[in-house]
């Protein structure tokens, strides 16, 4: 998945009610970019952080910067829009390159399901059971080489994790698929300590039958691209 527009090289000066982060371009223009991402960002908003945005000059928007990218010690990048993760699996899924998942299905997204619900993506169509499939972009590294999600309480995740179990109770398959966005990790867990109930629902929805699938994104200033499987700590 390719960026729409060339990405622009800034500095981050703070990122501030969630969605707000004020930049310095390289020309030393000052600026107020979008942050689509409402999680902490631990470890990715430091302020003097080099940072990648986008431009959008449509006159209907508020801010014409989009914050997309953050690099990281090492050469690794980090993606902080975390929109950009149900783009980088639809892809995959259209392209059939998700393993585990059959190529030639039917992919159709935010379909209704449970108490008011819409799951990411489902599968249909390919000679076997509907896949209701999660994605959720994980961000967040405390320990070398881990990722874990999430980074903040959710209450909502939780839900889909449940509204994933009651699907596969019904004999469909139900899948919660976790995407790395940052280079540095070859594995993903869960971060009980940040919340535990999303943990306890995480490790029900597993004894209920759903499955949890990690995978890489290889990330750049031109585009993204779902990566290899990577290591699942269990719930």
């Amino acid at each position: 998945m390719q960026f729409q527009t060339p990405l622009m090289p800034a500095t981050l000066i703070r990122r501030y009610k969630r969605f707000l982060a004020d930049i310095v371009l390289e020309d030393g223009t000052q600026a107020t970019a979008h942050c689509a991402n409402p999680g902490a960002m631990t470890g990715l908003a430091t302020p003097g952080a080099r940072i990648w945005v986008d431009r959008n000059d449509d006159p209907k928007r508020k801010l014409r910067y989009s914050w997309k990218l953050v690099e990281l010690d090492g050469g690794h990048m980090a993606c902080v829009d975390t929109a950009m993760a149900n783009r980088v699996v639809e892809e995959a899924l259209r392209m059939g390159r998700v393993p585990g998942l059959p190529h030639g299905a039917e992919v159709r997204r935010e379909v209704r399901y449970g108490q008011g619900s819409r799951v990411d993506f489902l599968l249909s169509g390919a000679g076997g059971a509907n896949i209701w499939v999660e994605v959720k972009s994980v961000t967040l590294s405390r320990q070398p080489g881990v990722a874990e999600f999430p980074d903040a309480v959710t209450k909502r995740g939780a839900r889909h994790l449940e509204e994933l179990a009651n699907m596969a109770g019904q004999g469909d398959r139900a899948v919660m698929l976790y995407l790395v966005q940052r280079t540095d990790c070859t594995q993903v867990s869960v971060a009980a300590d940040i919340d535990p109930a999303y943990a306890r629902a995480c490790r029900q929805a597993t004894t209920q039958g759903v499955e949890i699938m990690g995978f890489s994104c290889d990330i750049s200033v031109h585009g993204l691209q779902m990566g290899e499987s990577v290591a699942i700590n269990h719930c």
